[in-house]
């Protein structure tokens, strides 16, 4: 059955709401250390170290964005010493992407400042509380990440019901 809708909508708030303070966190480690050419570039390094030497085509997808975005990206990543970036073996003209060294360094200050950060706000929760919310998070991306690979239609070309405008429908 699922959720109600009241539910998923509040669910969807509150995962938002997460995504902007982990956001103003990032914003606010960038500002004091400066370490990484814009707040955004960290997600992209952690993604590349987490799943090893990539074309940036590959990096494009599992962020699910642009290969434009990607490639501005790492054109910074590049020009700060955190990425390395060699010909692909197979095809001279693309580019295989890896963590450099000094990159694994700036990853594990960033892991270290992450760390402290959720140790103080959470430091009334207990190590299980942490552990199953974590679960749970992760099942439920893993749900919506199958859901978003099987359909094809997006929210907004679903038929609303009447008495709710196609603009109101993708107003979330």
């Amino acid at each position: 059955m699922g959720p109600s809708d009241e539910a998923g909508l509040e669910l969807m708030q509150q995962l938002r709401t997460s995504g902007q303070l982990q956001n103003a966190w990032i914003n606010q480690l960038w500002q004091k250390e400066r370490a990484l050419p814009h707040p955004a570039a960290a997600p992209l390094l952690v993604d590349l170290a987490k799943h090893g030497e990539s074309r940036l085509s590959e990096l494009a997808r599992r962020r699910m964005v642009d290969d434009s975005v990607i490639s501005r990206q790492i054109a910074e990543l590049t020009a700060a010493g955190l990425v390395d970036r060699r010909p692909a073996p197979e095809d001279g003209r693309a580019a295989l992407l890896s963590v450099s060294e000094q990159g694994y360094v700036e990853l594990e200050r960033m892991r270290q400042a992450n760390a402290e950060f959720i140790r103080s706000a959470l430091s009334n929760w207990d190590e299980d509380e942490v552990t199953v919310l974590t679960a749970r998070l992760a099942s439920m991306n893993d749900a919506l990440r199958n859901l978003l690979d099987t359909h094809d239609a997006t929210l907004c070309e679903r038929p609303m019901p009447s008495h709710r405008s196609p603009s109101e429908a993708c107003r979330v």
